[in-house]
C-alpha cells in the first residue's frame, strides 16, 4: 500500500519547503540559525498543516546531530528521562547538543514538562516543540522562558497553489494521471490553509477523476462528509464562528456552536479559555462582570469536568452573547503599544518616580509629585504620561450605560482632555 500523498510529499530540504518565507526564506531567523548548524531551543506555533514537523524534520537532515522524536499524546515521563539519558551518554564534548523534537507540546502534562526543563537549561538536549495551542497557556513558564517562540500562519493562496502544481507534476503516481486543474476555488476554500488538508482533499477527488472542478470537489466532499476535528481547520471555523456569535448578541447562535464543539470532543478548557478572552475583548468595560463569570466558568470546567462542565459553560456563554459589548480596552491597549513601539523607552517624569535613596532625592526623583488620597475625593490633576505624549489619549469611552459614567466620571476630574 502506496503512503499517502502528504507523505509522498513532504520536504526534505528548506529549499523545497513551501511557506513560512517569514522563518526560512533567504536571510530569515530559522534559515539562519539552521544554516549555521547550531540552533537554540524553540517552539513552533502554529495550525495544523502548515509544516511544523516537516521543518523539524528538515533540521533533523540538515544537522549533524543526533535527533530524538516524542509525542506528547503517548510518551510519558520515563519516555522522557530515557531519551534525555541517551542523549547525555551518547554526546561528546564539542558536538553540539542532541536535537529533542516533541510534537503536540501542548499536551504534556506539567510534571511531563518539569522533567524536560533541567535538560533544557544544562544545554543536554535542544528542545523544538510543535503546538497547534498558544504556548503561553500550555507551556511552563520556566520552560517557555528558555525557548524563543516561532509563529507559523495558515499558507496563502499562492503557497497553495504551488503546492497542487507540485503534487500533480512530480508525485510519482498523480504525474502519471495528466490531472488538470480547471478549477481551484474549492479545493482552496475547503484546505483553509492547510496543506495536509489540501493534499488529502485532492487525493479523494483525483481517485476516479482527471479533470478538477470546483463542483466536482463540492460533491465529493458531500459525499464524504468532514467530521468536526478538534486539532484540524474546522476546528478553528466553528470557534471563530462561535467567538463571532457573542460578538454579534446571538446566544442561540453561540450555544449552537459551542454544542458542535462539545459533540466533537474539543476540550472544554479550550471552550472556556476562549470565554474568557471575549469577556475582556468584546464585551469589556460594557459589563466588568462578563470577565469575572468567564473565568468562574473556567474554575468551574477545571474542577468538576464533563459532563456537568457544560452547563457552567452554557451560562457564561448565554451571559456573554446577551451582555453589551464594548472593545475600548482591547483599542485601547493597541493604541498605547503602538505609541511605545513608535517613540520608544521615554523617560519617566521625575516626579514620577521612586526616590529610595538619598542621592536620587538629590536628583528630584519623586519631587513635586501629589498623594492623590490627601485630595477630596482622592484626585488631584497631575502629569502622568511622558513629556512628549503629555496630551496623548489610548481610552475613548464607548456608548454602553456602564461606560459612560467611567467617561463622565474623567471628564470630572480632567475636563476637556476626556472631551470626544
Amino acid at each position: 500500500m502506496s503512503q499517502p500523498l502528504a507523505e509522498r510529499l513532504r520536504p526534505r530540504t528548506l529549499d523545497d519547503y513551501i511557506g513560512q518565507k517569514h522563518l526560512v526564506g533567504e536571510g530569515a531567523v530559522l534559515r539562519r540559525m539552521i544554516e549555521s548548524g547550531r540552533i537554540a531551543s524553540f517552539i513552533l506555533w502554529g495550525p495544523p498543516g502548515v509544516g511544523k514537523t516537516t521543518l523539524a524534520q528538515i533540521i533533523a537532515h540538515r544537522l549533524e546531530t543526533p535527533f530524538y522524536t516524542l509525542s506528547a499524546v503517548t510518551s510519558g515521563v520515563k519516555d522522557v528521562r530515557d531519551v534525555i539519558e541517551k542523549a547525555q551518554k551518547g554526546r561528546f564534548f564539542n558536538e553540539a547538543s542532541p536535537i529533542l523534537f516533541i510534537d503536540e507540546i501542548h499536551r504534556f502534562s506539567k510534571s511531563q514538562q518539569d522533567s524536560l526543563l533541567g535538560a533544557v537549561e544544562r544545554g543536554i538536549v535542544t528542545l523544538i516543540g510543535a503546538t497547534t495551542e498558544n504556548p503561553s497557556f500550555e507551556v511552563i513558564r520556566p520552560l517557555l522562558s528558555r525557548c524563543q517562540v516561532y509563529v507559523l500562519q495558515p499558507l496563502e493562496k499562492d503557497d497553495l497553489l504551488e503546492l497542487l502544481h507540485r503534487a500533480i507534476t512530480t508525485d510519482v503516481i498523480l504525474k502519471e494521471r495528466n490531472i488538470e486543474l480547471k478549477e481551484t476555488g474549492a479545493l482552496l476554500r475547503y484546505s483553509g490553509g492547510d496543506a495536509r488538508k489540501l493534499l488529502n482533499i485532492l487525493e479523494l477527488v483525483v481517485e476516479n477523476n482527471v479533470v478538477i472542478t470546483d463542483q466536482l470537489v463540492e460533491a465529493t466532499l458531500q459525499q464524504n462528509p468532514l467530521a468536526y476535528d478538534k486539532e484540524g481547520e474546522m476546528h478553528y471555523d466553528i470557534i471563530s464562528a462561535f467567538i463571532k456569535s457573542i460578538r454579534g448578541s446571538d446566544p442561540d447562535g453561540a450555544l449552537y456552536w459551542m454544542a458542535r464543539m462539545i459533540e466533537g470532543g474539543e476540550d472544554p478548557q479550550f471552550i472556556a479559555r476562549r470565554m474568557v478572552i471575549s469577556a475582556s475583548e468584546d464585551i469589556g468595560l460594557a459589563n466588568p462582570n462578563a470577565l469575572l463569570l468567564a473565568n468562574a466558568a473556567f474554575d468551574t470546567v477545571m474542577k468538576i469536568g464533563w459532563p456537568e462542565a457544560r452547563i457552567a459553560l452554557a451560562e457564561c456563554c448565554v451571559y456573554l452573547a446577551t451582555s453589551p459589548k464594548s472593545n475600548s480596552a482591547y483599542l485601547a491597549i493597541d493604541d498605547a503599544l503602538a505609541h511605545v513601539r513608535e517613540t520608544g523607552n521615554l523617560p519617566v517624569p521625575l516626579h514620577l518616580r521612586n526616590a529610595p535613596t538619598k542621592l536620587m532625592k538629590q536628583l528630584g526623583y519623586s519631587d513635586g509629585y501629589k498623594y492623590p488620597h490627601d485630595f477630596p475625593g482622592h484626585f488631584t490633576q497631575q502629569q502622568y504620561l511622558p513629556d512628549e505624549l503629555v496630551q496623548q489619549r489610548f481610552w475613548h469611552a464607548q456608548h454602553s450605560p456602564a461606560e459612560q459614567k467611567l467617561h463622565e466620571r474623567m471628564i470630572s476630574y480632567w475636563g476637556d482632555r476626556f472631551k470626544d
